[in-house]
């Protein structure tokens, strides 16, 4: 039975969403008979400069996409208007279905540099097909994810929701956007489409806007807080410090309102944060928690709590919905195998490594992550466990090895304390991760 988050295929134009050349490149192949099987392996050749590892997000979700996309009608009308394409490549289409093997990386793996997040195994010109849409799907939740598993390091196990939907690059991001969210261990979204789809809380309040339409604060704060018994209010709008006086005011005329937190959007976040505990916890409410917000990173994060802010929260919008720092990785999925033969690319800068393969990750004594080897899928002898796993096998998708959304969640928390030290630390520089090519691998590198 089809699990509950495994994607489905409604949109019939969801398949043209490729680059025109994929598409070309296909026609040439089947015009030449080539129908032999290949290998094309989905990589980064190089760490963005401000990250020390990847987590890979979406690549199981994008699996279970590609294995249900079909040409139908609608599609096959939009293309044969190109005038681009023989009829009888059409009629081809319509009858094409994914009929290979698709293998991942398990969701929320951390990942380094040219190893392997997926590999397709099928004829080639099935496997050409996927690259466009699998690397738009694979690059934002990857992308999204390793920024926001850098401010759950930061927050050192504070909650840290998700704030940033009305400056993502598009509705897609914004909703897709929580799913790796989720993975990397937020605790909500304001996000209400993104929360419920995903299924991660949805957290939020009020915004300044509802302040500034009442002519008190003081009242505007009662009125939501009688709406809304155990809110957060929002305390920034005037003056900070004077709306936590006017929330314990609140406090001790209404006691059953009973707020449930403060939220800090502005000015010196770390001096500010102090003088409301002070103020809440002469009062009597040391269980009024702060949350703060405006424009955070995870530079700032860490930088308020070594200075002792006693933040119990942080929301996280802008710079993290779009990654400002690292919003892309060199991303490609590129041919390495075509009828049993190790396929390279030699352009400068450009190489990669030949042949379907496998990715062991070893464990020192203590159970920490030591390192890792690139091999050959089949080869023996190799120490560590193998992480690729075999998702689609000919072109049927496999619900039990699909990552449900707790299982990656719980893999990036064990993930986090088995990675090494170094990795966890914020600042630009290389973690020092070892990563080996097996020996056959090197071998067949040399030779290619």
């Amino acid at each position: 039975m089809r699990q509950p988050n495994t994607p489905r295929v409604d949109d019939d134009e969801l398949v043209l969403l490729t680059d025109l050349y994929q598409l070309t490149m296909t026609q040439a192949y089947w015009k030449e008979a080539m129908h032999e099987r290949a290998t094309f392996s989905l990589f980064f050749r190089k760490m963005p400069p401000t990250r020390r590892f990847m987590l890979a997000c979406g690549q199981q979700h994008a699996a279970a996409l590609l294995s249900q996309l079909r040409f139908g009608d609608t599609a096959l009308e939009r293309l044969a208007g190109t005038g681009l394409f023989d009829r009888g490549f059409l009629d081809w289409l319509a009858d094409w279905s994914f009929e290979g093997d698709i293998w991942t990386l398990p969701e929320g793996t951390p990942v380094f540099e040219n190893e392997p997040l997926l590999e397709v195994d099928a004829p080639i010109a099935q496997a050409q097909l996927l690259e466009s849409l699998v690397m738009n799907l694979v690059q934002l939740e990857t992308v999204l994810a390793s920024k926001a598993v850098r401010l759950v390091i930061a927050a050192r196990g504070r909650p840290v929701v998700d704030f940033g939907m009305r400056r993502m690059h598009g509705v897609d991001a914004a909703v897709r956007g929580v799913r790796a969210y989720r993975s990397a261990g937020l605790a909500g979204t304001s996000n209400v489409l993104g929360g419920l789809r995903h299924d991660l809380a949805i957290n939020g309040t009020m915004a300044h806007s509802y302040i500034l339409a009442h002519d008190d604060e003081r009242e505007a704060f009662r009125a939501f807080a009688r709406h809304y018994p155990g809110t957060t209010l929002l305390v920034d709008t005037h003056d900070t410090l004077e709306g936590v006086r006017k929330v314990i005011d609140i406090m001790r005329e209404e006691p059953e309102v009973g707020v449930r937190a403060i939220r800090l959007d502005s000015g010196d976040l770390g001096e500010l944060a102090k003088g409301a505990r002070e103020l809440l916890d002469e009062a009597g409410h040391d269980d009024i928690t702060i949350v703060a917000s405006s424009g955070l990173d995870e530079q700032q994060i860490e930088a308020l709590l070594e200075e002792g802010a006693p933040i119990d929260a942080f929301g996280v919008g802008t710079q993290m919905g779009v990654s400002a720092d690292a919003p892309v990785i060199d991303l490609s999925y590129k041919l390495v195998e075509y009828a049993g033969t190790p396929r390279v690319k030699h352009s400068p800068g450009k190489i990669n490594l030949p042949c379907r393969k496998q990715l062991y990750r070893r464990r020192d004594a203590d159970g920490r992550y030591a390192g890792d080897v690139i091999a050959l899928r089949d080869e023996p002898g190799i120490d560590g466990e193998p992480l690729l796993r075999p998702l689609v096998r000919a072109g049927r998708l496999d619900d039990d090895e699909m990552a449900r959304a707790d299982e990656a969640r719980e893999r990036v928390r064990e993930s986090l304390e088995r990675l090494p030290d170094a990795l966890h630390r914020l600042a630009p520089g290389d973690g020092g991760y070892p990563v080996d090519l097996s020996p056959e691998l090197q071998r067949l590198q040399a030779s290619s």
